[in-house]
């Protein structure tokens, strides 16, 4: 039998690692790596990676968040998410950290819907996605800042979002990716979800010892 189709992971020698810009949020890493009898340079955003929550409730409706997002000077919709900038936090409890501080709700049921990298030729950033079921209000409030203080919610049926999506009238990564996966993933019994603790090759802090 064939091998499945898949990424193979790489770990090529790296000779020169330096932060070259040292940002808010994230970095600039030039790094000097030997492949194909070369020594080549690239410069990438060196990112921590971030979770991202597709809150889905009993009627099939999933929990949208409206968020301005300055580079593209756009209010989108988009799931809850939030980056993975605790040291010692798994990406499941940042996933239900993020859930509560950005929608006030807490949920029963946690599985991992789709993993990704956003733009594999120029950073370094990996994005899990959670399904979460079983969801309800925590009973409080979190007080939120910046660009999360004028945040909208509301609920909307997955096949409204997934028609949104088709028609690129939503454009977050994370939505996209995960609307389409939990549609196609409904469609096949929900068989294709993974255990929440699920490993993780394309995140460096996440990826297992070789």
């Amino acid at each position: 039998m064939p091998e499945p189709l898949a990424d193979e992971v790489a770990l090529v020698p790296v000779s020169e690692s330096e932060v070259v810009f040292d940002g808010y949020v994230w970095d600039v890493r030039r790094e000097a790596f030997e492949y194909g009898g070369d020594t080549l340079r690239r410069d990438f955003v060196d990112h921590p990676g971030a979770v991202a929550i597709l809150a889905l409730d009993d009627e099939d409706r999933v929990l949208l968040i409206k968020q301005y997002r300055h580079p593209v000077r756009r209010r989108e919709w988009e799931p809850p998410a939030g980056l993975l900038d605790v040291e010692a936090e798994s990406p499941l409890d940042a996933a239900k950290r993020e859930l509560s501080e950005e929608v006030d709700l807490e949920a029963d049921d946690w599985h991992v819907l789709s993993d990704y990298v956003t733009t594999p030729g120029g950073n370094n950033e990996a994005i899990r996605i959670y399904l979460a079921r079983g969801v309800r209000p925590t009973g409080s409030r979190f007080d939120r800042e910046g660009e999360e203080a004028d945040m909208e919610s509301a609920w909307f049926p997955l096949d409204e979002v997934v028609d949104a999506v088709l028609a690129s009238r939503v454009q977050n990564p994370s939505l996209v990716i995960g609307a389409l996966a939990a549609s196609a993933s409904r469609a096949r019994g929900w068989s294709t979800l993974r255990p929440a603790d699920s490993p993780w090759e394309a995140h460096p802090r996440f990826r297992s010892a070789r």
